[in-house]
């Protein structure tokens, strides 16, 4: 069966390509997804399964029964773009100014449907349920995985698995992480009060873009002197705005940055410390100050055994030089949110390919991958799915050789 699905899967490529790239000329961003979910629920209708649209809010459901009782396997893509304006050179380059699909989420939907259109032509001889998850508001925190989580998409669910297409991986690879793969993803704003005046008379006020140029300098030393150096963290400011005029001291000054963790109790404790840091550091200059601190995604931990399954499957079927171990990442995933209720596995799929000029990391203006990215995920996926329900013993070299032999 599982080469009979491969080849079912390249035939279907090219109406996975033009789905894609459909998806890539109209693009919408979190939260205002429309169109997106409606072309995704008519594709998943038309194959037969059950459909439920409208899941925690914009998110899409679809639920393929075997003919046979089995455990249940959930399979996750994401398909909002960002605010970013596409400046490639390509026939399929966004239609819709100052949006793009600029980290891969159609090409996760369209091998997402591409993995449904196969698996729904064999439902006769499958032993067990899955369900395709296709999620909203990935980008934008708090994100579509939590209420779609929250509106039942994963009632009855053994398993969940999802991928994302990877910029810095070459195509035709593989890169798994186990545990902790990606980080907790917070956001912090902090508004310094002073005293404005007269820039030649610095000694009448209290300067707030001195207090916060202070505090930007005390802060780095959390993750310097107060976080166990065997545990990482990152506290970045990223945003600084204070005054207009070279001759005035300003009366505010407003700071946003971010924070990224994997361990919980370093988290809690850095959302503590940045309020310590900026009462005392505000309190030696005269200013007062107003702290807000955001908690967005969990840290994102892939479950032992299901990596190991995933990177398992993948040597079988590209061999062992295509797949890698990656570092985790201080990026964040809402996928997180799924793995915090049942085991599963979030891995990496090479997109990289410099004859296309796919070589620009995600979230760039000129953003793009190698397209047959969709057949690396949809064969994983597949081959999950079915390695799941026979505990373990798919042999896939067997099932691919038996296949090639009659």
């Amino acid at each position: 069966m599982l080469q009979q699905l491969f080849d079912r899967l390249r035939e279907i490529y090219p109406r996975l390509v033009e789905f894609r790239r459909d998806l890539h000329m109209y693009p919408e961003i979190s939260f205002e997804e429309v169109e997106t979910p409606k072309k995704i629920a008519r594709f998943l209708t038309e194959l037969g399964l059950e459909v439920r649209t409208g899941v925690g809010g914009r998110g899409v459901v679809g639920i393929l029964r075997g003919e046979k009782p089995g455990k249940t396997v959930a399979l996750r893509a994401d398909f909002d773009a960002l605010p970013i304006q596409d400046e490639k050179e390509v026939p399929y380059r966004s239609r819709i100014p100052g949006k793009m699909h600029a980290c891969g989420h159609d090409l996760h939907t369209a091998a997402l449907l591409g993995v449904a259109a196969v698996l729904s032509e064999v439902k006769e001889q499958l032993a067990g349920t899955v369900v395709f998850i296709h999620q909203f508001a990935e980008e934008l925190a708090p994100g579509g995985a939590k209420p779609m989580i929250e509106d039942g998409c994963l009632d009855g669910v053994d398993v969940i698995y999802g991928a994302h297409v990877w910029a810095g991986l070459p195509y035709g690879t593989v890169g798994f992480c186990e545990g902790y793969a990606m980080a907790a993803a917070d956001a912090f704003e902090i508004e310094v009060t002073g005293r404005g005046g007269h820039g030649a008379q610095p000694h009448l006020t209290v300067d707030p873009l001195v207090t916060a140029s202070q505090l930007v300098v005390n802060l780095q030393n959390i993750v310097s002197r107060r976080v166990d150096p065997l545990k990482s963290a990152v506290v970045t400011v990223g945003s600084f705005h204070s005054g207009e005029a070279f001759n005035v001291i300003p009366h505010s000054a407003h700071l946003k940055g971010t924070v990224r963790t994997f361990d919980e109790d370093v988290r809690s404790m850095v959302e503590e410390w940045i309020g310590q840091v900026v009462k005392g550091t505000c309190e030696q200059m005269g200013a007062t100050a107003k702290y807000e601190y955001r908690r967005g995604y969990p840290a994102l931990y892939n479950h032992v055994e299901e990596t190991r399954r995933v990177k398992r499957l993948a040597e079988q079927l590209f061999g062992t030089g295509k797949v890698t171990n990656m570092e985790p990442v201080m990026g964040g995933e809402d996928f997180a949110y799924y793995l915090q209720k049942v085991p599963g596995t979030f891995f990496f799929v090479g997109g990289g390919n410099p004859e296309l000029d796919a070589v620009y990391p995600h979230h760039h203006p000129k953003f793009d991958v190698d397209e047959r990215a969709m057949l690396v995920i949809g064969q994983l996926f597949i081959s999950a799915v079915l390695d799941y329900w026979a505990d373990g013993k798919l042999k896939v070299e067997e099932s691919l050789n038996r296949f090639k032999a009659q």
